[in-house]
């Protein structure tokens, strides 16, 4: 029988998922020793309190899957006046008719899955109207769909050296930090003899080609892949940010949300 929440001890679940990213670093390759690997606990469907037990155990970065509960968690009283610095990532599906519902969330950090350059051109112009010219640039990455499932958001692979050249000259309002992608549910890394998981080493190769064509550092652009299932063998290819959810927070109730 699967945990009710309040048989969850989510910061004892904060604190060996970091155990295992620090000891997944340390088996990295020397040449990615120097790449950080952040944890973005994924929290959809948890309630405030549960936040506010990862938050108070240091934990920072949060990451959502819908517009709705994005802004409802946003806007929660004791999340604002508990979780002072916390940071939103929006990590999920981000259709054009809630691009302005999300951009309004306080304390929104990035935004994940950006999936086409007309996404890119709505987002970098709806920022500037809703911010003010003080506030920062919307940091952003792009989705790739890497596995090529149909089911799946994500720009094709042989487009992303033009998608980001253009969020970078036509995008102000944005900063690009890296690519994102979630890859195919199921590969089986731990089986003795198996290859890197493709999807992975693909989206290290689209960094590597728009590295090269933008001519800047591969470092200079993250890598997001990872979740609770294949975070550690994400971290031993290089992926900078890792999204954890159950491994946290305990498994998912929809029927309850």
């Amino acid at each position: 029988m699967l945990k009710t929440m309040m048989d969850v001890d989510v910061k004892q679940g904060l604190r060996i998922v970091r155990n295992r990213i620090e000891a997944a670093c340390q088996k990295r390759k020397p040449e990615l020793q120097n790449v950080k690997a952040n944890l973005v606990a994924v929290s959809k469907t948890k309630p405030a309190e549960m936040i506010v037990d990862c938050y108070d155990e240091g934990q920072r970065d949060f990451g959502e899957n819908y517009v709705k509960e994005l802004s409802e968690k946003g806007i929660n009283e004791e999340i604002l006046s508990k979780c002072k610095e916390i940071r939103w990532h929006f990590i999920g599906h981000l259709q054009n008719n809630k691009v302005n519902k999300l951009l309004k969330t306080p304390n929104l950090y990035m935004i994940e899955t950006v999936d086409s350059v007309e996404l890119a051109d709505l987002l970098n112009k709806n920022w500037q109207k809703i911010r003010t010219e003080s506030d920062h640039r919307m940091k952003i990455m792009i989705q790739v769909n890497t596995s090529g499932e149909q089911e799946k958001s994500g720009a094709d692979p042989g487009t992303v050296n033009g998608f980001g050249t253009h969020v970078i000259e036509k995008c102000p309002n944005l900063e690009l930090v890296g690519l994102m992608t979630i890859g195919r549910f199921g590969y089986n890394w731990r089986d003795e003899g198996a290859p890197p998981n493709p999807d992975f080493l693909g989206l290290i190769e689209c960094r590597a080609a728009l590295c090269d064509h933008l001519g800047i550092d591969h470092v200079a652009m993250e890598l997001s892949m990872g979740m609770s299932d294949d975070f550690e063998h994400a971290i031993d290819l290089g992926s900078g940010n890792v999204r954890v959810g159950s491994s946290i927070f305990g498994h998912r109730n929809y029927n309850d949300k």
